[in-house]
């Protein structure tokens, strides 16, 4: 049964299900105008300006953006409105989704402008509001990364919730006892925090071990013995902070990693703080996002595990070890894991709480997706959800009046329509979720 295609006027072939998309993404950049049009504009007119602070307080390096609420959200309507046009007589190819990002964006600045001019402030920190979108997208980098590397191996990794839970919970219990204040500090934390984070790295390796011998070796079902140690983590890390960090608070008090800003580049207007001023677990992430790239994409220890990934089989015909292959990447991946857990705690709060993590590592199962299982579209990913996290954030300081749990779900949209296939399809690794016996 062949597929049918269409040939357009340049030449390309676009087959059925390209065409329905592209027929989908038109309808959504002018439903996009409508909401614009109808609920922004229609009431912007008395609103008068908003105002974008770029500079951080008392910084005068970078000046205000103010705009007219009327006119920005009528010319973003417009815009969208001939995207939307466009996208359902022509399409725009290859740079689908480029363009869906940019209307997307669009969106969200018409909604900000109109959110902050009918706000009593009348202005937000947009450097604020992206440095926290860089904050909040580290938990969930960290766990799409600790994903890439056992789903490359085609492992699926589900625990990955409980091993960000782990990781908070080891960090801070070994950091509390070990860790003061007053120590001299190494990169932002004294000695007993970086103590703590290997141990939270340790916690996440050690889960990462329990789901390659079920999953590797003893061939149960990969999902379910996820699913298990996130729901055993969670019940054991509760019933630990209900019976016994509720009577040692001394153990769960640990001073936080301080942010580090790296000289020359923090003090470069917006960029600098928004980039280059944060704590180590930011740039950790960063850091790791290029190693793994390169070690999988450049390296015969990438090649190998992405072969073991995509046809088993095949790497032991030509001498490479699956199992190992497997087990070392699953590990990586657990002790990636463990530390972003530990930037819940000796990152943020500098104390547990019971399930803290907020289903995270479940958001960054779809940040993997999203990102197509490749470190650089994870992060990418990443900053979408941080971004998201953050605007609802904003949303609540400008008091727009709607209902704080509502806010609260952005996230969790935002992962429901990444997972729907709103950025199109993606294919995983082709042994993803299976066992492999040797012959």
């Amino acid at each position: 049964m062949t597929t049918k295609t269409v040939a357009l006027d340049e030449g390309v072939v676009r087959t059925p299900a390209e065409i329905k998309r592209s027929r989908y993404l038109g309808i959504t950049y002018l439903l996009l105008a409508a909401i614009v049009l109808f609920f922004f504009w229609r009431w912007s007119g008395d609103l008068g300006n908003f105002t974008f602070k770029l500079a951080r307080p008392l910084d005068p390096s970078a000046p205000d953006l103010t705009l007219s609420a009327s006119r920005t959200t009528m010319i973003v309507a417009v815009v969208l409105a001939g995207l939307g046009g466009f996208q359902l007589a022509k399409g725009f190819g290859k740079f689908n989704n480029m363009v869906l990002g940019f209307g997307i964006f669009l969106f969200i600045f018409a909604f900000l402008g109109w959110a902050t001019a009918q706000s009593s402030l009348g202005a937000f920190s947009m450097v604020g509001m992206m440095k926290a979108t860089i904050v909040r997208s580290v938990p969930i980098t960290l766990g799409a990364l600790a994903g890439v590397m056992s789903e490359r191996v085609a492992v699926i990794n589900i625990a990955i919730e409980g091993q960000l839970l782990a990781g908070a919970f080891v960090a801070v219990v070994v950091a509390s006892p070990l860790a003061t204040a007053d120590d001299s500090l190494f990169l932002g934390a004294p000695l007993g925090s970086w103590i703590g984070v290997g141990a939270a790295i340790l916690a996440g390796m050690l889960l990462a071990w329990v789901l390659a011998v079920l999953a590797i070796r003893y061939i149960v079902d990969q999902i379910i013995v996820g699913v298990v140690i996130t729901i055993f983590v969670g019940g054991m890390t509760a019933f630990l902070a209900l019976r016994w960090l509720a009577d040692n608070p001394q153990l769960n008090q640990a001073p936080i990693f301080k942010s580090i800003g790296l000289p020359g580049l923090s003090s470069i207007p917006f960029l600098g703080p928004v980039l280059f001023d944060h704590n180590i677990f930011v740039f950790g992430a960063f850091i790791l996002v290029a190693a793994l790239t390169f070690l999988l994409f450049r390296t015969r220890w990438g090649l190998r595990a992405r072969a073991v990934g995509e046809h088993p089989g095949a790497a032991d015909t030509l001498g490479v070890n699956v199992y190992r292959t497997r087990y070392l990447n699953v590990i990586i991946g657990g002790a990636v894991a463990g530390f972003g857990g530990a930037f819940f705690t000796l990152g943020s709060v500098g104390r547990f709480d019971e399930n803290m993590t907020n289903g995270r590592g479940f958001i960054g199962l779809a940040a993997m997706i999203f990102g197509r299982w490749h470190p650089v579209g994870a992060m990418a990913a990443g900053l979408v959800f941080g971004f998201a996290d953050a605007m609802s954030q904003t949303l609540g300081i400008l008091q727009t009046g709607i209902p704080s749990e509502f806010l609260g779900m952005t996230p969790f949209i935002a992962t429901i329509f990444v997972v729907a296939g709103v950025v199109g399809k993606a294919r995983p690794p082709a042994a993803d979720g299976q066992p492999y016996i040797k012959q």
